[in-house]
């Protein structure tokens, strides 16, 4: 019996990967493998992970909050006495566990979990989703067997002999063969003679590309010259309801969430998006012309520097944040416009493309358990 500690967590973006792989694990190793999910007590993970049938525990540690508030004040000053309870917890829980490895993909309790495990000598593995690693994971990189990047030339902030490119873990099945196309058109009502573009915030939604879709609407005449699917995100909704009332525009359709990504990637000839790293996988997957507008606040500006990885590459296009509102959409309709242009962008992210992330990272577990 393997038994395999996996620890991501704070946002999807962490926690996700963790669980394509805990799939992978199960696929691969059935019965033979143990799972448990460590994560950070009152955060997404503890109610995510067991929703999909894992277990997991809770470390009580906590990040530094930015804001001067008093009461970030009063935490910040709890934070140092966290962490030393959260490594202290963690080695009990691995020595309970009798741990073969330890994973971690990023969030709060995954540094506690593996600084704990590399004291009691069980082999770590670190998954880096940006192609910009954090202080964390350069500090624990120094002792971990394996790291595992989604991004070339992270040589930079790893040593080099220990890195292995995988991309970023991803469930669910993303694929750019476009056979449903004509169904995913269907679903959203829309027709075959004009271009679609996509804007996609994230569950949340994101106030920039809401402003940037209203400042577009306000410039048109009641009809969009493409066709549009735009994701608002839930804190959004009402707010971007009533706008799209107030000034109806034809063409363009508005929710909350997206359930079918896969016939909103269908239907897209452009996408416009932000550029967190399981966004970037994805699309890189599903080959799509895209516009990054990156997020600024995220540390150390990580979701730019994803970007770039691409823009560089002439695999995607990128409009900063500040400049999306006027910007934004007036770029991504000449896009969709401009057959050519889109035809170079999807060869070129296609190429970046890893279909198989969650399996290169099993085969790396396992080398660290079988050594």
């Amino acid at each position: 019996m393997k038994r395999i500690i996996l620890s991501g967590g704070g946002t999807g973006g962490h926690i996700y990967p963790a669980v394509a792989v805990a799939e992978a694990l199960k696929r691969a190793w059935g019965d033979e493998v143990e799972l448990l999910f460590v994560g950070a007590e009152g955060r997404m993970e503890m109610e995510k992970v067991p929703a999909l049938g894992y277990r997991i525990e809770g470390l009580p540690v906590a990040g530094l909050q930015r804001a001067l508030t008093k009461k970030n004040i009063k935490n910040n000053l709890l934070v140092p006495f966290k962490v030393v309870a959260s490594v202290r917890r963690a080695k009990r829980i691995i020595r309970e566990f009798k741990a073969d490895a330890v994973v971690g993909f990023g969030g709060y309790a995954s540094a506690p979990i593996l600084w704990a495990a590399q004291r009691l000598g069980v082999p770590t593995l670190i998954q880096e989703q940006n192609s910009y690693a954090g202080l964390t994971n350069k500090i624990l990189s120094k002792r971990a067997k394996r790291i595992c990047v989604a991004y070339d030339k992270m040589e930079r902030f790893f040593p080099a002999e220990r890195i292995t490119l995988t991309g970023n873990p991803l469930r669910g099945r993303f694929s750019a063969d476009g056979n449903n196309r004509e169904e995913a058109l269907a679903h959203y009502s829309f027709t075959t003679d004009m271009p679609v573009v996509l804007v996609v915030g994230g569950s949340l939604g994101t106030r920039t590309l809401n402003e940037m879709m209203k400042s577009w609407i306000l410039s048109l005449n009641g009809e969009a010259s493409v066709q549009v699917i735009w994701q608002t995100g839930k804190y959004y909704e009402k707010e971007m309801q009533a706008f799209l009332k107030e000034h109806p525009t034809r063409n363009i359709w508005q929710g909350a969430f997206i359930e079918r990504m896969d016939y909103a990637y269908a239907a897209a000839d452009v996408v416009l998006s932000r550029s967190g790293a399981c966004t970037v996988s994805e699309l890189c997957l599903v080959a799509k012309p895209t516009i990054f507008v990156p997020s600024p606040n995220v540390a150390e500006d990580h979701q730019t520097k994803n970007a770039m990885a691409l823009v560089e590459k002439d695999a995607a296009a990128m409009v900063h944040d500040s400049e999306a509102v006027v910007r934004g959409m007036h770029e991504a309709v000449a896009l969709a416009k401009d057959k050519a242009r889109c035809e170079a962008l999807r060869h070129n992210i296609a190429k970046l493309a890893i279909a198989d992330s969650a399996e290169r990272v099993v085969r790396e577990i396992e080398k660290l358990i079988t050594k």
